[in-house]
């Protein structure tokens, strides 16, 4: 426990400072700061998203700190109006997440979609999308289950390429690696 000791001309009085949590995901929000304060941290700025999160501690009643934390994800959250620019005219394979905020599994599976995005990124493009927001494209790709996950090419889904539900990181990273090794994308 991190105590720092304040006096004053009456009294002295021991001022607790909370440690600062690890960085940790629950359903796509990131969270960062002391066991008394967790603010969610997001945003979607353009191709890629920059979330930052000024938090402070006081080290004595009239001084405090701020830390900035900047965080790069390799996965864009996108929509109907989107889609036909990002994944349809991308120039590399595109891995879309069909996800939405009530599914357990989309939860379950968020890491591991996180850093195969990061490990992938310059072979492939990782993108999700809200099922509930976007009712059209699950329509047009006939997603039943959650979570789904489809690669496209050159504007089109690889056959074969759907996949729905749960998925370890090691699953899906021999998944990614034989489309990608196939020759089919």
């Amino acid at each position: 426990m991190d105590t720092l000791m304040a006096s004053s001309s009456a009294t002295a009085a021991i001022l607790y400072r909370p440690p600062v949590l690890p960085l940790r995901s629950s359903n796509s929000l990131f969270y960062i700061g002391s066991a008394f304060t967790r603010k969610p941290l997001f945003g979607n700025h353009g191709a890629e998203r920059k979330l930052i999160h000024s938090f402070q501690h006081s080290s004595s009643p009239s001084s405090s700190s701020s830390v900035k934390v900047q965080i790069k994800c390799g996965v864009t959250e996108i929509n109907e109006s989107q889609f036909s620019e990002v994944v349809l005219k991308s120039d590399r394979p595109v891995l879309v997440e069909f996800i939405a905020g009530w599914c357990g599994p989309c939860r379950l599976i968020a890491p591991a979609i996180e850093s195969i995005a990061q490990e992938y990124e310059e072979k492939l493009l990782v993108v999700k999308i809200d099922h509930d927001s976007n009712p059209k494209l699950i329509q047009e790709y006939k997603v039943y289950g959650l979570p789904a996950l489809i690669l496209f090419k050159d504007g089109q889904e690889i056959p074969e390429s759907r996949r729905e539900g749960a998925i370890t990181k090691a699953k899906l990273k021999e998944y990614i690696d034989a489309l990608l090794k196939s020759g089919k994308s």
